[in-house]
C-alpha cells in the first residue's frame, strides 16, 4: 500500500521549497548550538560533555526557560494541525476541548515532577526510579514501555511532518521522512539537553509568532471578514456543512458529541505521552528546585493558546471558504482522507493568504517537528546510555563513556525513527489513525509509574505484570468493540472514535485495579529511603567526585557538607508529605546543584539526604501549589467552563466574538510566558555571556 494522504496531484508550492527549508534550516539550527555550546562552556561553566550536563543540564535550569521547554515539546505538529483538522470536521467545541486535553497533563507533571525531587533528587530517568525499586525485571519491563511511547509519539510527528510537506510540495515521502531527523541529530548529539532547552526556545518564538500571525491574518482577510463576518459565513453555509451528533448539526454549538468522544481519547492519549515520556521526567530533573512548578505550571496555561484560537479561525474559515474558487481543491470539497491527512491548514493559508504563509506553514511545521524530535532523541539516548548501556552492559562506565553512549544513542535513535516513519507511511496510517491508536498502546504504564511514587505497597509483582495484562485488556477491548460494532476491522474501523475511547479507557484504568489486587495478594512494604541512595554520575577517568557539577557549586561541597551533616541525617518518616510542616516564610536557596553526594549507606535509616531541612520544607511547599493548581486545572476545564456550555445552544453573534477574542488573546498570554518572561528570568546569564564575548573579542583584537 502506498502513503496514506491522497493530494489528488495537487502541488502548491515547488520540491525545491521543501528540500531548501529543511536542509537549510537543519544547517542554520546545528551551527546556532554549536555557538551556543562553546559560549555555555566558555562563560557560564555549563559542558556538555559532562553527563550531568548532557543529560539533566546540572540541574540548574530556570523558570522561564523550563515553561519555554516544556511548552516547546508539549506543542506537537499534531496541535496546530490537528486542531484545525478537528474545527473543521466537528466544529467550535473541539478546537476548546483540544486545548482542556492539553493543561491538566503538564499541571499533573508538576506534581510528579517535583515528588521526585524530594523522594530521589538525583535521578537522571524516570526508569532509575523503577530500578531502584523494583529491580531488574521492572525496569526492563518498563524501559519496554518508554521506548515503544517514545517510538511511536517521534514516529508519528515525523509522519505527520512528512505527509505534509509531501501534501504541500510534492516532495517524495521518503526524503522528507529521512531529512527531518537528520538535523536534530546534529544538534541534540552535540549539546544535549540543555541545547534542547535553547533550541526549544527558538522554535517556540519563530512558531508563535507565526501562529498569531496565521490566526490575525486569516481572521481579518477580506473572504472572512474579521469575527462577525466568519460568523455570518458559518450560519450562512449550515446546510452545507452539517456535522452528524452536533445540536441542529450546527459548526457553532457546545453540544457536540464526536468532540467530547474525541476530547476524552486525547486526554488519556496526551496523558501518556507526558506521564511515559522520560523527556518531561528530565526536564523536571533539570529544573532548579523553585523553577520545576511554576514551570510546568507556567506552560499548561500557555498551551491553551495553540489549538483554541488556531483550530477555531482556520479550522471554521476552511469550511466557508471551501466552495469558492480560490481554494485548491475548487470546485470539488475537502476529501475526507484530505482533511484528515492534515491539509485543512495548509489549503487555507494558500487560498487566503498566498505562496508567503504556505513557506511559513512549512517553517512551523519544521519548528514543531524539530522541537518535540530532539527531546525524544534525549529522552531515547538516556534510556539507552544509562537505563541499559551503564547499568547491564559497562556497570563501572565513568562520565565520557556515558556521554559517548548518549552520542551514538541519538544517532541511532534518529535512525531507527526515519525508518519506522517510513513503515508507518508505506503501512497505510495517517494522523488520525495514530491519535487514537497511542493511548491503547501508552496507557498501561501510567498507573504503576505514579503509584511508584506516592505508595509504598504497590509490590513488584504488581508493578512488573498490571502494565501488561492492563496493554493486552485495551488492545482486547479496542478490537473487540471495534468489530462488533462495524463488523470488520480494518483502519477505518480500528480509528472510529468509540473503539478507541474503550481502549484507552481500559489501558488506562485497568493496570491500577490490577495493581491493587495484586499488591493484596503479594504485599510488599517499600522504605523511601532506598531512593537516596541514587546519586549523580561520577566522573571515574578523571577522579573527581565532583565532576559533574559546575566549578561554583563544586566548590561548595564540603562547605556543605560540614554545615548539613547533623540536619541532614533523615528518617523512615521525613520523606512522608504527613510528617512535614514547613516553617512559613522559608525559601529554597537553589542548593539543587550544590549539595553533598547521598551517603551509601547499609543502614537506610542513617542516610543523608542532599537537600537541608530549609530547602525539603520549601519543596513541601511546592507540592502543595502543584496538587492545588493541578485540581483548578480539573475543575475549570473539565467542569466549570465547558459543561455549562453543553446544551441546546447555538453560539449568538456576541458569544462568538467574545469566545474567538478571548482565544486569540490567550495567544498573547502564551507569547509572553514562553518567549519574553524566559528573557527576564535569564537576564543574569545572558548579560554575563555577552560581557565575556565582549572581552574575548576586545583582548584578541588589541
Amino acid at each position: 500500500m502506498g502513503v496514506y494522504v491522497n493530494t489528488g496531484g495537487l502541488t502548491l508550492l515547488s520540491q525545491g521549497t521543501g528540500y531548501g527549508l529543511l536542509i537549510g534550516l537543519s544547517i542554520l539550527f546545528c551551527g546556532v548550538i554549536l555557538i551556543a555550546v562553546k559560549i555555555q562552556k566558555a562563560y557560564l561553566k555549563e559542558d556538555s560533555g559532562k553527563s550531568e550536563m548532557f543529560m539533566v543540564a546540572n540541574r540548574t535550569v530556570g523558570t522561564g526557560l523550563t515553561a519555554s521547554a516544556v511548552f516547546s515539546s508539549w506543542m506537537w505538529i499534531n496541535e496546530t494541525v490537528f486542531a484545525c483538522v478537528v474545527g473543521y470536521a466537528y466544529g467550535i467545541a473541539a478546537p476548546m476541548w483540544y486545548a482542556t486535553g492539553l493543561a491538566f497533563q503538564i499541571a499533573l507533571m508538576a506534581v510528579l515532577g517535583i515528588m521526585a525531587k524530594i523522594r530521589i533528587p538525583f535521578a537522571h530517568t524516570s526508569l532509575e526510579i523503577i530500578r531502584a525499586r523494583y529491580g531488574r525485571l521492572g525496569h526492563v519491563v518498563f524501559i519496554v514501555l518508554s521506548l515503544a511511547l517514545n517510538i511511536f509519539g517521534c514516529s508519528a510527528m515525523i509522519l505527520t511532518g512528512s505527509q505534509l510537506i509531501y501534501g504541500v510540495t510534492g516532495m517524495h515521502i521518503a526524503a522528507s521522512t529521512i531529512l527531518i531527523p537528520v538535523g536534530v541529530i546534529l544538534y541534540t548529539a552535540v549539546g544535549g539537553l540543555k541545547a534542547t532547552f535553547l533550541t526549544d526556545y527558538l522554535h517556540t518564538t519563530i512558531a508563535l509568532v507565526l501562529i498569531i500571525y496565521f490566526t490575525l491574518a486569516v481572521l481579518t482577510n477580506g473572504h472572512i471578514g474579521g469575527l462577525y463576518g466568519l460568523y455570518e459565513k458559518v450560519l450562512a453555509t449550515a446546510a452545507d456543512n452539517y456535522v452528524p451528533g452536533n445540536y441542529q448539526g450546527s459548526l457553532l454549538t457546545f453540544k457536540s458529541k464526536p468532540s467530547i468522544m474525541f476530547g476524552l481519547v486525547l486526554r488519556f492519549g496526551n496523558l501518556a505521552l507526558v506521564v511515559m515520556d522520560t523527556a518531561f521526567w528530565q526536564k523536571s530533573f533539570a529544573t532548579e528546585i523553585g523553577a520545576t512548578v511554576p514551570g510546568y505550571d507556567l506552560a499548561a496555561l500557555a498551551i491553551f493558546a495553540v489549538p483554541w484560537g488556531l483550530g477555531t479561525v482556520l479550522g471554521l474559515s476552511a469550511r466557508v471558504i471551501q466552495t469558492l474558487p480560490i481554494f485548491p481543491t475548487y470546485p470539488n470539497p475537502l476529501t475526507e482522507v484530505e482533511v484528515f491527512s492534515g491539509l485543512v491548514m495548509p489549503y487555507t493559508l494558500k487560498a487566503l493568504l498566498g505562496n508567503g504563509a504556505l513557506v511559513g506553514f512549512l517553517l512551523l511545521v519544521f519548528m514543531a517537528l524539530t522541537s518535540t524530535v530532539s527531546s525524544s532523541m534525549i529522552a531515547v539516548s538516556s534510556i539507552l546510555s544509562f537505563d541499559v548501556y551503564k547499568t547491564y552492559i559497562n556497570p563501572g562506565a565513568g562520565d565520557r563513556q556515558i556521554v559517548r553512549a548518549s552520542h551514538l544513542g541519538v544517532i541511532f535513535h534518529g535512525l531507527f525513527i526515519a525508518g519506522f516513519s517510513l513503515i508507518l507511511n508505506y503501512g497505510g496510517a495517517n494522523i488520525n489513525w495514530l491519535a487514537y491508536f497511542l493511548p491503547i498502546l501508552t496507557c498501561p504504564g501510567i498507573m504503576p509509574l505514579i503509584l511508584t511514587l506516592f505508595w509504598s505497597r504497590q509490590s513488584k509483582l504488581a508493578a512488573v505484570v498490571s502494565p501488561l495484562i492492563g496493554l493486552a485488556t485495551g488492545i482486547s477491548v479496542w478490537l473487540g468493540t471495534a468489530l462488533s460494532i462495524y463488523g470488520e476491522l480494518n483502519m477505518t474501523t480500528t480509528q472510529a472514535q468509540a473503539p478507541c475511547l474503550y481502549g484507552a479507557i481500559t489501558s488506562l484504568f485497568s493496570p491500577a485495579l490490577y495493581s491493587i489486587i495484586i499488591s493484596y495478594f503479594k504485599p510488599e512494604q517499600f522504605d523511601w529511603n532506598v531512593f537516596i541512595k541514587v546519586g549523580p554520575v561520577q566522573d571515574r577517568s578523571s577522579g573527581d567526585s565532583s565532576s559533574n557539577l559546575s566549578d561554583e557549586a563544586a566548590q561548595g561541597v564540603e562547605e556543605k557538607t560540614a554545615v548539613h551533616t547533623n540536619s541532614n541525617v533523615i528518617s523512615k518518616e521525613i520523606l512522608d508529605l504527613e510528617s512535614i510542616t514547613p516553617k512559613d516564610g522559608t525559601e529554597a536557596k537553589g542548593v539543587s546543584h550544590a549539595v553533598p553526594f547521598p551517603a551509601r549507606a547499609d543502614d537506610l535509616s542513617q542516610l543523608e539526604h542532599p537537600f537541608d531541612a530549609e530547602t525539603l520544607r520549601a519543596l513541601h511547599r511546592w507540592y502543595r501549589v502543584a496538587w492545588g493548581m493541578l485540581i483548578f486545572t480539573v475543575l475549570i476545564t473539565f467542569v466549570a467552563w465547558p459543561m455549562p456550555l453543553y446544551r441546546n445552544y447555538i453560539f449568538s453573534k456576541n458569544f462568538f466574538a467574545g469566545w474567538t477574542t478571548v482565544a486569540i488573546a490567550w495567544q498573547f498570554f502564551a507569547f509572553f510566558v514562553v518567549v519574553v518572561y524566559p528573557l527576564w528570568d535569564g537576564r543574569r546569564a545572558i548579560v554575563t555571556s555577552w560581557h565575556g564575548m565582549r572581552a574575548s573579542f576586545a583582548q584578541r583584537f588589541r
